[in-house]
Formats: structure tokens, C-alpha cells, sequence
């Protein structure tokens, strides 16, 4: 060690609020990704000593280059370059040279799926493994990191402890939580209006770590009971999401063989007070929803009930509706007399969410991959992914380059460059005007009126 630590976790909480207001908690996050880099700037930000750790030695070294990694997250630029300046926020490899001086350690660490939808938690643990060798004078651990109710509490746990019980919870170390909350592209407004949920294996620690949080982060802190619920609270909320975009994608399907268009719908069904509004799509993507679902459904392998089959369900309709985008471009592309088979089709958008850089489970590959199957040859622009390779495929530098000469385009993400698309576009330069929209965006009748050939999820009355 090279300084002299003092056990927060024995300070009242008079000294640990007046230790965080001079900046003498000294934080480490471990993963400074999409939402590991957010946090350890904000806790640099609000005057604590942070450093971050990653094995990404490409991140690493841009940051200690000065140069902001999170295009997509704008806000975090200016706070980056601040915390930086004043020497409050750096990052490194290696996890031992900053746990044994760290009063706090953060775990912001990927939580993802195997090729057979179980969560994996092997970088969590890992961590732990080194936690156990590297942890001195009761340091904080907190998780950020998405996981099932029962993971900290058990496995977490035990791979910090340690086989032989180097480490005790409680006497060596302390173990709490605070669920991760923000949507990536929007995390900085996220962090300043969501409230934050807290809790620890070790009842009298939740108010400590509910300090800290009120320090960094300006919102409500709501303590949990135990931390298998806090984590249950977060994977509700996103499971909720999961079930429900699932809902509409199936009326979705229903409203195009009735001749209604689900827009007019939802828009119409939000004026009532109870209705929470959700949009159908080509599937749900990311990091969270799809892995939440299955880490919710792991969870209940563990009883013998067939429990939680509404999740079941869902995740089924949201993985089917890559298929029904091929279907609607088979549909349209028979208009023309053309097939999908050995044409070439010009996709739209490959991240799976607006406006981010992330292709994370994204349905653009599983459509990708279905249009492979028919030969197809494939043209891909995304404004956040310019000449580069995306799913095994070279992508164009501009949009006109895109479509020109196709024999159909899918409108796959909904970046907000898409917005201002003039449908006279695809009648000019395409072999064939066939539109396919699957993020709602293109006003149908203006489609039309160009001459284009549109098809649209859900848009069965336009």
C-alpha cells in the first residue's frame, strides 16, 4: 500500500460526509465501458480520486491520450476532459496497482449470454478471484453490474471470501450494491433524474454506501431490504420492457392482416392515463433487455416450476421478428417482380437501438444473417459506423452511395440522421423503390405519393 487508509466503513456518517466533501475517498472502477466509464467520471467529477480499470488496453490507452472514447454520449466529453485536467480521473490494466489503495471498489462489468442464453458471469467472478488477494482494511465493494437476485449474495460472495475463507464479509471487506439505471446514448440525463437503489450483505453498511451516492449522484437513493432485491427491481423493470414491446410487435403482426395502422393506435391509446406506450420493431437488442429476460428465466430454472412463461413468450416473438422483416421484404419485392433471392438490398441502420455505436445483439445482424441465406447482396450505411466492417460486411460512406442501384432498402435503426430521408431518394436511384421501415419513422402516404413500393411494421391500414 502506498498511503495511509482509514476504515471508512467505521466513520460516522458526520465524517464520511465531510471526507467525501474533501475529495479524501479514493474510488476505483473496474470496467470502464458504456457505463463503467460514465460513473467513474461522475465520481471524479464530484471531487473524489478515481481511477479506472480495464483490460481493454485500447480504451486504456486512449484515455491516458486525452481522448474521449463515448461519442455517443454526449455531456460526459466536457466532464471527461475537466476530471482529467485536475488530475482527479485516470485509468490502468492493471486491477492490483489501485484496489489495495482504494477505499471503494465499483464492479461495472459486462453480465452477457453464452451461445445458449445463459448469463455469463465469468468476468464478475474473475475480479473476485483477484478481489480476494488484493483487498486490505475493509474496503467497500459495490456492484453496479447487472445480475440475478442471489448472484452477490452466493457466488459473488464466495469467490471474494475465497476457498479457504482468506476474506470474511462484514470483518475484512464489505459487499453492497447499486443497480446500474441508465439507457445508453442518454446516460448523463439519466444519472441526473433516476433514482438509485442501495443495499449491502451487511445491514448497517446500506447508509454508507447511501451517502456516497447522494455525493456523486443528485437524485433519490432508495435503500433495499437485501440485495437480491435491489437486483430484482432492476431486472423488473427491464423484463417489463421486454414484455411489452413483445405485445405490441404481435398486434403489430395482427393490425397488418386488419388493415390498421398500430401508430395510430399507440398514439391515440397514450392519451389514456394507465397507458404506458411501446413500439414495435425488428427484435430488441443491447446488453440489457434480451440478456435480462434470460437472466430472470435462469433464475427460475432453479425451482421445479415452469415459472415465468409470459418471459418465455416474449423473448420468442421479439427473436421471430427478424423473420417477419424478411417476409414484408419478400411481400414488397413481389410487387416489383422481383425476389429476394440474389437481389441486393441496402440496410439502414445496424445499431441495435437509435443513435448509439453499439451493435450488441443487435437484430440487424440475425436479419443480416437471414438475408445471407438468400444470396443477397448486402449494402449497409449506419451514420455511426462509417467504412468499416460491420457483420462481416464493408459499410458505405454515405447514404446516397447506399441505396443507389438497390433493389430495396430496410430502414432498420431509427438514427435521428434518417429523420429528414426524402422518399424521392429511393424512386431516383434505386433499381427498384421498395422501402421497408421498420422503425416507424417514414410517413407511409409521402411514401407512396413518391412511387415508392412501402412496407412497414404494423402499417397494415396506411
Amino acid at each position: 500500500m502506498n498511503r495511509s487508509k482509514k476504515d471508512i466503513t467505521l466513520m460516522s456518517l458526520n465524517e464520511i460526509k465531510n471526507s467525501l466533501k474533501e475529495g479524501k475517498v479514493t474510488i476505483s472502477v473496474i470496467g470502464i465501458g458504456r457505463i463503467g466509464l460514465p460513473t467513474a467520471l461522475s465520481f471524479a467529477n464530484s471531487g473524489l480520486p478515481t481511477t479506472g480499470v480495464d483490460v481493454n488496453t485500447k480504451l486504456v490507452s486512449m484515455i491516458d491520450s486525452q481522448k474521449y472514447p463515448l461519442k455517443d454520449e454526449p455531456g460526459f466529453d466536457k466532464i471527461f476532459h475537466n476530471v482529467i485536467k485536475k488530475k482527479k480521473f485516470h485509468a490502468v490494466t492493471e486491477i492490483s496497482k489501485v484496489v489495495p489503495d482504494s477505499d471503494v471498489v465499483i464492479l461495472s462489468l459486462p453480465t452477457p449470454m453464452n451461445n445458449k442464453n445463459i448469463p455469463d458471469y465469468s468476468a464478475l467472478i474473475s475480479v473476485g478471484k483477484n478481489l480476494n488477494k488484493l483487498l486490505s482494511s475493509k474496503t467497500l465493494v459495490i456492484v453496479e453490474s447487472t445480475v440475478e437476485p442471489g448472484f452477490i449474495e452466493n457466488q459473488l460472495l464466495a469467490s471474494i471470501e475465497g476457498t479457504e475463507n482468506k476474506l470474511k464479509s462484514g470483518v475484512d471487506f464489505h459487499l453492497g450494491v447499486c443497480p446500474e439505471t441508465a439507457n445508453p446514448g442518454e446516460i448523463l440525463n439519466d444519472f441526473k433524474k433516476l433514482p438509485r437503489l442501495v443495499s449491502a450483505i451487511d445491514e448497517k453498511i446500506i447508509p454508507i454506501i447511501t451517502e456516497i451516492y447522494a455525493h456523486v449522484f443528485n437524485v433519490e437513493i432508495i435503500p433495499m431490504p437485501n440485495c437480491k432485491t435491489a437486483n430484482a427491481v432492476k431486472l423488473t423493470t427491464n423484463v417489463f420492457r421486454d414484455i411489452n414491446i413483445a405485445f405490441v410487435n404481435e398486434l403489430a403482426l395482427l393490425f397488418e392482416k386488419l388493415g390498421i395502422d398500430i401508430t395510430t393506435v399507440i398514439e391515440t391509446a397514450k392519451r389514456k392515463y394507465n397507458f404506458q406506450p411501446h413500439f414495435p420493431g425488428p427484435g430488441v437488442g443491447g446488453p440489457c433487455l434480451p440478456v435480462n429476460s434470460y437472466q430472470i428465466l435462469n433464475t427460475s430454472k432453479n425451482f421445479n416450476r415452469d415459472l415465468l412463461k409470459i418471459v418465455q413468450i416474449a423473448r420468442k416473438i421479439n427473436e421471430d421478428m427478424p423473420y417477419h422483416v424478411i417476409r414484408l421484404l419478400a411481400d414488397a419485392l413481389n410487387k416489383v417482380g422481383k425476389s429476394v433471392k440474389n437481389s441486393t438490398v441496402t440496410i439502414l441502420g445496424v445499431s441495435y437501438k437509435p443513435n448509439v455505436h453499439d451493435i450488441q445483439l443487435a437484430p440487424s445482424g440475425e436479419i443480416i444473417k437471414l438475408l445471407e441465406q438468400e444470396k443477397v447482396n448486402i449494402k449497409i450505411f449506419d451514420p455511426h459506423f462509417i467504412s468499416t466492417e460491420i457483420f462481416s460486411h464493408k459499410t458505405e460512406n454515405n447514404l446516397e452511395d447506399a441505396v443507389k442501384g438497390s433493389d430495396a432498402v430496410l430502414l432498420v435503426t431509427g438514427h435521428r440522421e434518417f429523420r429528414s430521408i426524402n422518399p424521392d431518394l429511393f424512386v431516383e436511384t434505386m433499381k427498384s423503390p421498395v422501402l421497408v421501415d421498420c422503425t416507424g419513422m417514414i410517413d407511409p402516404a409521402s411514401a407512396k405519393k413518391s412511387g415508392v413500393i412501402f412496407r412497414g411494421i404494423g402499417r397494415g391500414g396506411t
